[in-house]
């Protein structure tokens, strides 16, 4: 496997230096302000960070979207903003309203929509080339600021409080075979589905499973998720959360008083909640988010059903 991590590393050192944009906000990520919450047996971190707004606030409705150019597509980008190629047909480059000191963006070359389906081997492979960094995937309705544009994201590992914490949690097991195992995690705060693989073949099996008995919403092209990858090399395996969705915001969501402009996607359910108003950021509390958590994913009995669902059909299943 060729690691793309320290070509990377150049690529943001480079960016932040020959990219004012990128620069400033770069710069302007390293005196932001923090603090931690407790949420079940999870740590989150807020993070106050006002250049999040465009995102939170992002308008993903058909029309809107229509009407403006696309970020992610090379003729509408600014010529400052470089990339590394992978894949054949994706690029590497900086997200330049970073939430992480080393914060990418992955986007294909063409403009189309943005699915998983099809997608889920090219995750993992970008998880092993990007072997110092977590991957991680918004669906549609789920937190992408650009559901036209088929794209993943990227976070330094360790800056996602979730990554270490799924692998010293309870797991109940829903399959086990001889090249990894799915599961089922309830003592997070939210709950979440987890992937551990030897191979990309049996990881991409999993993922399918789940999309296949998970809803999709009305209006939907695919099942309300998000998912973080990443490959460890000390055990030598892909490691996979499926967060299984059932509201892209919530019913607080807004700019005016008595609510909250968080719009969340993989990085809050990471344990990072990147909040672009200062109110906000100051009078969040640990129930609150746990409020958000379970408005947002699926209920502990919506999954029983989807596991007792998974247990019928599939062979593999742990009875």
């Amino acid at each position: 496997m060729m690691d793309y991590s320290k070509a990377v590393d150049r690529l943001i050192a480079k960016q932040q230096r020959d990219w004012d944009l990128a620069g400033r906000n770069y710069e302007a990520l390293g005196k932001a302000t923090t603090r931690v919450l407790q949420v079940a047996q999870s740590s989150i971190v807020l993070q106050f960070n006002p250049e999040r707004r465009r995102s939170s606030a992002a308008a993903i409705d058909e029309a809107s979207l229509g009407r403006r150019q696309c970020f992610l597509c090379t003729e509408h980008q600014p010529a400052r903003q470089k990339a590394i190629l992978w894949g054949g047909h994706y690029k590497i480059q900086v997200n330049p309203y970073p939430i992480f000191q080393r914060h990418l963006t992955i986007a294909d070359l063409r403009h189309v929509p943005q699915r998983l389906a099809g997608r889920v081997d090219d995750m993992l492979q970008l998880a092993s080339s990007l072997q110092d960094y977590v991957v991680f995937y918004n669906g549609p309705q789920c937190g992408a600021s650009a559901p036209d544009h088929a794209h993943f994201q990227a976070a330094g590992k360790g800056e996602m409080p979730l990554c270490d914490e799924v692998l010293h949690a309870t797991t109940c097991i829903l399959a086990d075979g001889d090249e990894g195992s799915i599961g089922f995690i309830d003592s997070l705060g939210r709950n979440l589905f987890t992937i551990e693989t030897s191979t990309r073949r049996a990881a991409e099996r999993y993922v399918l499973r789940l999309l296949d008995l998970l809803p999709v919403p009305q209006g939907g092209v695919e099942p309300m998720v998000n998912v973080l990858c990443w490959w460890n090399r000390i055990d030598r395996l892909w490691h996979m959360v499926v967060f299984a969705r059932r509201k892209h915001r919530p019913a607080c969501y807004g700019d005016g008083n008595g609510q909250l402009l968080l719009s969340p996607a993989s990085t809050e359910m990471g344990g990072v909640w990147a909040v672009p108003r200062e109110q906000d950021y100051n009078d969040l509390t640990s129930s609150q988010i746990q409020a958000l958590y379970d408005e947002l994913c699926m209920s502990r009995d919506d999954l029983n059903a989807l596991m007792a669902n998974y247990n019928q059909r599939w062979d593999d299943a742990v009875i």
